[in-house]
């Protein structure tokens, strides 16, 4: 519908001094008076006529949009946008925008000042999230929504002044603190933005060798898609991390905010020494608690099995040995074996030192963890296309065809570096060729460490280990005698020590290079024995894969003449041959101590072998925005 003003009428309107008996302007045409008054203010109608005025009450007039009836303020996203246009054309000509001049005032870093800046300079000025008078357009709601919920993401909603910027929106505000709320609002959606997409902790500055995404951003440009989509929680959910890890982790962490919030329901579980199943042990009812509440067994199972807490039994191993006692036996038995493999202990169903203490963990730290998860996996850059990742702390590789697959077709156990001396780095790079039948070429550190000292002790330790001499840095260099010159020269760094392919290989048979600074692969191992133990942290910082033929397989796919036959062949060939991938396969190392395994929808918790987890929440505690 169409209004038609007489041009006398909206004169009237714009001139009248404010506060004045005039007859005030209908509420949907109060904005537009507002802006042109300082336009206008000689009173003359030639400015209408130079700021293109003419013709505004007519279909398609410059801005007839202001004339159109409205049922309420949230206009949709191509009236908005028209709206900003016409503030552009009016403000541009008198004032400075009060947005625009309130900016100076603004508590925010320089590069926040100038995507502030980028974003209301082309516009005019013009407001994504308030009116003149300070209000919230139903766009405005929903961000304050958003910041209200960071919590969802992990994210902390003080970060974004979400109280404080409903408290301002409850006092009345003046023309400039209105356009205050404005930019306030809109810096905290950059902040959001930034920290949901890229973190709020710069990874390389707690010792990870990923790049964040964060300087890369337009974040004027996403606050303005943010502003004008048509579909406020599709384009919210666009700018999430895309694995779906993250996704699992969100489901998670409302799963054991639930739990948290109920713990009190299931105390501690009492300690003892060890309890095996069949034995008995007065801390079932207490046991059938806390492992209802973990999900481990089933609520209507715990409560219909409940026992009540018996007399005091004898002294005993379990806490008890009178008949009174409950036995430790049956379902409860399965359920600690889940509980079991869900926190990387052996599944024996033996109720011992790391089981209770991991049973009794506030679930307020585990919570933490995942929050510490989703936080990294902020880190972590998109991929679109085939990869192999390695989470550290849980010794567990993954290959997959996309990102965006939820359970990856390739899985294995992993051996990685030794806490404290030899840690496995977190890295992003891209793996470009195998070498089957492999030399190890020794580190020189492994070299001054460990050989050197061995072989003043047994001047036969490299016979006995398959293991040479060697001047020079190619597979072809010439083989040296272990003289006793030859060792000094050794020390001096003059020669280098590597082992020969075969069975013994510390490598196994077969080794998979991503080139990188820290000289770190994966590769097979002689020591297949290692992968049954719980905590695999064993290596000097190389990876070790469980199924280096089945990850040989899926690398080569796309070469179809490397059968599984051909590969064990040149896996025992005794010679090293290199085969080159035909496009560079993305590998990630990454370091996570919650996580959703993608097979079975467990979540999974891990001890946090590299303490990178503390230093992570240090970081966390010593930043606030500005």
């Amino acid at each position: 519908m169409i209004v038609h003003l007489p041009l006398r009428r909206l004169r009237a309107w714009i001139t009248a001094p404010v506060g004045s008996a005039a007859e005030p302007p209908p509420p949907r045409l109060r904005t537009l008076c507002e802006r042109l008054r300082p336009a206008l203010r000689a009173g003359s109608l030639a400015g209408s006529l130079a700021l293109g005025l003419v013709g505004c009450s007519e279909p398609g007039g410059p801005l007839a949009h202001e004339f159109r009836a409205a049922p309420d303020a949230a206009a949709s996203a191509p009236e908005a946008r028209a709206t900003a246009a016409g503030g552009e054309a009016i403000e541009g000509r008198g004032e400075k925008p009060a947005v625009l001049a309130a900016l100076g005032a603004l508590r925010a870093t320089e590069a926040e000042r100038q995507a502030l800046q980028a974003l209301y300079a082309p516009q005019g000025g013009s407001r994504w999230w308030t009116d003149e008078r300070g209000g919230l357009t139903a766009r405005g709601r929903e961000a304050l929504a958003l910041f209200a919920a960071a919590a969802d993401d992990g994210l902390d909603p003080a970060d974004y002044q979400a109280r404080e910027l409903q408290e301002a929106l409850a006092r009345p505000a003046a023309a400039e603190q209105a356009a205050t709320l404005e930019l306030r609002i809109s810096l905290s959606a950059m902040r959001y933005l930034r920290d949901l997409q890229a973190g709020r902790v710069e990874p390389r500055s707690v010792g990870f060798k990923l790049h964040g995404g964060g300087p890369g951003l337009d974040l004027a440009a996403q606050v303005r898609q943010l502003a004008t989509a048509p579909e406020w929680g599709a384009a919210v959910a666009a700018l999430r991390p895309a694995w779906p890890q993250y996704a699992a982790l969100r489901g998670a962490l409302r799963q054991y905010r639930d739990r948290a919030a109920r713990e009190g329901e299931a105390p501690a579980v009492p300690v003892v020494t060890r309890v095996r199943p069949g034995e008995p042990y007065a801390g079932v009812p207490a046991l059938r608690q806390r492992l209802a509440l973990l999900g481990d067994l089933d609520p209507g199972r715990a409560a219909a099995s409940a026992v009540p807490a018996p007399a005091p039994a004898a002294p005993g191993p379990a806490g008890g040995g009178r008949a009174s006692t409950p036995r430790y036996e049956g379902e409860l038995v399965e359920a600690v074996r889940r509980f079991q493999a869900r926190h990387g202990l052996e599944p024996d169903g033996v109720l011992g030192k790391a089981t209770f203490a991991a049973l009794n963990v506030p679930l307020a730290d585990r919570v933490r963890q995942i929050e510490l998860a989703m936080e990294r996996l902020r880190w972590v850059p998109r991929i679109a296309e085939r990869f192999v990742a390695v989470n550290i702390p849980m010794f567990r590789l993954w290959a997959g065809d996309s990102t965006t697959a939820t359970s990856p077709p390739l899985a294995m156990r992993v051996i990685v570096g030794r806490a404290l001396d030899t840690e496995t780095p977190v890295m992003f790079d891209q793996m470009r060729y195998l070498v089957f039948s492999p030399y190890w070429n020794v580190p020189r550190s492994i070299t001054r460490n460990e050989i050197l000292p061995a072989l003043r002790r047994d001047p036969h330790y490299l016979e006995r280990h398959q293991m040479e001499l060697v001047r020079g840095e190619r597979d072809d260099s010439p083989v040296v005698a272990a003289t006793p010159e030859a060792l000094e020269a050794l020390a001096r760094g003059e020669l280098r020590v590597r082992q020969r392919p075969g069975p013994k290989n510390s490598l196994g048979q077969v080794k998979f290079i991503f080139p990188n600074d820290a000289s770190v692969y994966l590769h097979g191992t002689p020591a297949r024995e290692l992968f049954g133990r719980d905590r695999r942290d064993m290596s000097h910082g190389c990876v070790r894969v469980e199924d280096p033929v089945a990850l040989a397989q899926w690398l080569l796919h796309h070469k179809p003449q490397w059968t599984r036959e051909r590969i064990l062949e040149a896996m025992e060939a005794g010679r090293p041959t290199q085969v080159n991938l035909g496009r560079p396969v993305p590998v990630l190392l990454f370091y996570v101590t919650a996580m959703v395994m993608p097979d079975t929808g467990a979540v999974h918790f891990a001890q946090d072998i590299y303490g990178h987890d503390r230093r992570l929440l240090e970081a966390l505690a010593r930043r606030r925005p500005s």
